[in-house]
């Protein structure tokens, strides 16, 4: 294993990390990475042979356990709020005075505020432009229920700011008619993210995983008689575009992920819910294997990310444990409850508790090894995932 604390990783013309992820060099022939621990230096001269997935796995295999294992100041504890109310919701149908008042709660004990207004006033500003990122994915049945992002508007506006004014999104809108939403029926924005245009072409995330593109994202050539359909010198790419809704139309994000397991990212919680569905070329980083799943960490850590997102809110009123974050209601349940913090991390460790003890009952698999990127956030700073320094406190009914 490297020696964190004396770990020096440069990466010669390869990959040089900045803002907006890795950068990649034109010159493959001439590459090389130099890994020095301690008193040891190991020189890998890249060929043009070697593919970028075995490059990327080198540096993944080399980083992530040392920084596993490098000694960190003690974080500042986090606390994840929760209420339960069993009335809050029976067979998939929700009670919205109920759920309005557990929102209300959890906003009003996370902010130590004595009213909503104040509460909402406290993390977002009059100038700001308010985005509210859903899941969609589940449908009908599990997408981010209506009451709770009415809630959460109504609570907006008493702050002061325009109905109007306020984006509620995710990558795709299909299928959630049924969930209650209705383009222009509650006065703020519904949208979706337009395949290629919605897509924001100076705004990109490059990591050293190459994804093959399909139709939608923004780099996909199409086949004009010239190549192959799919053709892997036209089709495949290295970088990420976040979409123009989280680059430029909002300045404040309020993160509300349903309470689900992902198949191929172990959770689809507030980590996932800010990345993946906001970028293009993001398959690579969602294949179930679990390669390449820190990159959700390090596409959190992006300023165009990191510093939007003020308050997370994960709507477990039903919790799906397996099949996720598609609809599979033989592995849910009437969770009846709520979850909030100002962490990310904290609010995805405690969610990925609750889903492997639920998993362990069902005689399913663990999916911590697909969570991973849960702790790797927080060796990036995010916060907290170690829950002996995460307070659980519930707010009552």
């Amino acid at each position: 294993m490297l020696d964190a604390a004396h770990l020096d990783i440069i990466v010669a013309a390869v990959y040089d990390r900045g803002d907006r992820g890795f950068r990649h060099s034109q010159n493959a022939a001439t590459d090389a990475v130099v890994i020095r621990t301690g008193g040891h230096k190991v020189r890998c001269r890249r060929s043009i042979t070697l593919s970028i997935k075995s490059l990327a796995l080198v540096l993944f295999s080399a980083i992530t356990p040392a920084l596993a294992q490098s000694p960190q100041p003690a974080p500042t504890p986090s606390i994840v709020y929760t209420v339960h109310d069993p009335d809050a919701i029976h067979d998939y149908k929700t009670n919205p005075r109920v759920v309005r008042s557990m929102v209300n709660r959890l906003v009003m004990a996370a902010t130590s505020q004595p009213d909503v207004a104040r509460a909402w006033t406290s993390l977002v500003s009059p100038n700001d432009k308010i985005g509210i990122k859903i899941s969609a994915a589940g449908g009908e049945l599990f997408t981010t229920h209506h009451d709770v992002v009415n809630a959460i508007v109504d609570g907006l506006v008493a702050a002061g700011h325009a109905r109007g004014s306020i984006i509620v999104w995710d990558r795709s809108l299909i299928g959630i008619k049924g969930a209650g939403y209705q383009p222009g029926a509650d006065g703020y924005q519904l949208k979706a993210i337009a395949p290629r245009d919605g897509y924001d072409p100076k705004t990109v995330f490059s990591a050293p995983l190459l994804g093959r593109l399909v139709w939608g994202d923004f780099d996909y050539k199409n086949n004009k008689g010239k190549i192959a359909l799919l053709s892997d010198a036209e089709n495949t790419s290295n970088v990420s575009h976040f979409s123009r809704i989280l680059s430029s139309e909002v300045t404040k994000i309020i993160n509300v992920p349903v309470m689900s397991n992902s198949t191929t990212n172990g959770i689809a919680g507030c980590l996932y819910n800010v990345t993946i569905p906001n970028i293009d070329n993001w398959r690579r980083f969602a294949q179930g294997t679990g390669f390449g799943a820190d990159s959700v960490a390090l596409i959190y850590s992006d300023p165009i990310i990191a510093k939007k997102v003020v308050f997370n809110l994960m709507d477990g009123l039903n919790a799906q444990y397996g099949g996720g974050p598609e609809s599979q209601p033989n592995f849910a349940l009437d969770h009846a409850t709520l979850y909030a913090s100002k962490d990310p991390v904290a609010l995805d460790a405690i969610a990925l508790k609750r889903f492997e003890e639920w998993r362990a009952r069902a005689s399913f698999p663990p999916i911590g090894r697909l969570a991973s990127y849960v702790q790797a956030a927080s060796q990036l700073g995010l916060g907290n995932s170690e829950t002996s320094r995460i307070e659980v406190k519930n707010v009552g009914r």
